[in-house]
């Protein structure tokens, strides 16, 4: 098992995912921020990771809307949403008709 390595900027990570609807972690390749990810989940026990890497969660997102519609109370991470830039005026589509604008997005 790999052991992790506690990084830096967790706890703003931690504050940005208390306060707003959506937190990006962005930076160069291979760097730990899907492992960063993960690790914050973790503490989260409904909290729902989906990796577009894979097929699978791919096809998760085949309707997004529903989807993500279906998950509204979970805090849901979108790993390589890089590879879904359609996703990106659908969430903030979501987020505003969220009235109480729910803490609940991280994309990596």
């Amino acid at each position: 098992m790999q052991r992790y390595i506690e990084r830096s900027k967790a706890g703003e990570i931690q504050k940005s995912l208390q306060h707003n609807p959506v937190t990006a972690l962005i930076g160069r390749r291979q760097c730990g921020k899907s492992t960063l990810a993960r690790h914050i989940l973790q503490n989260n026990k409904d909290a729902l990771f989906l990796d577009l890497g894979l097929p699978s969660d791919m096809r998760k997102l085949a309707d997004a809307e529903l989807f993500l519609g279906e998950h509204t109370r979970q805090l849901i991470c979108i790993d390589k949403v890089q590879l879904r830039p359609d996703l990106f005026p659908l969430l903030r589509a979501l987020i505003d008709v969220d009235k109480d604008r729910r803490p609940r997005r991280l994309c990596v």
